[in-house]
């Protein structure tokens, strides 16, 4: 077994939600190819890098693109769940949601409400439950937004640098000289 390979108590979880036909693979080319596919993911390389010792990579990718479309992963991950509630383990303290995979609008950062919108939302909000909302800090309420006076292209230029660029000396264009400075021409 290598060091990230699935432990005998922990595959003792996972095997029963994971579905092997009667004339299928063996019990042990199952958790081998499992492995296979907590390797690729945990390292993130391609299928055909997944070391040999989990079986063929073609037989572990149709393993797992068969398991994906059927969901088995979706289940295996609520019954272990239930599992760990049943046992008193679960708590929000280990959920852990990985920045790199989580993409939010550009605009998503603030919502600009206006103030008889919140007002109405709040209304609602304490009509449903039968009670007052708690008393909470000043929330910043936007009425409008303002627009920003479009800059012409006149002001846009006059706040840009200019770039002074000395001529080149090729054929196209005879070069500068400076003054006092002999003619290259004269001979």
């Amino acid at each position: 077994m290598a060091r990230f390979d699935v432990t005998d108590a922990e595959w003792a979880l996972i095997e029963p939600y994971l579905p092997v036909a009667a004339t299928g693979a063996l019990p042990r080319r199952v958790r081998d190819q499992f492995n296979g596919i907590l390797w690729r993911f945990r390292t993130g390389s391609g299928w055909r890098d997944v070391p040999e010792r989990y079986g063929p990579w073609s037989t572990i990718y149709s393993r797992f693109n068969g398991w994906a479309k059927t969901e088995v992963f979706q289940g295996l991950l609520e019954a272990l769940i239930a599992e760990a509630a049943l046992r008193g383990q679960v708590g929000l303290e280990v959920v852990s949601v990985d920045s790199t995979i989580v993409r939010a609008h550009q605009e998503s950062a603030g919502l600009a409400v206006a103030g008889e919108t919140l007002d109405a939302l709040e209304q609602a909000l304490t009509e449903e439950k039968g009670a007052p909302l708690p008393e909470q800090p000043p929330v910043l309420r936007v009425m409008r937004r303002r627009s920003r006076p479009a800059r012409t292209i006149r002001a846009a230029r006059a706040r840009r640098p200019r770039r002074i660029v000395p001529p080149r000396g090729d054929g196209a264009r005879p070069a500068r000289r400076l003054p006092g400075s002999a003619d290259p021409g004269a001979g």
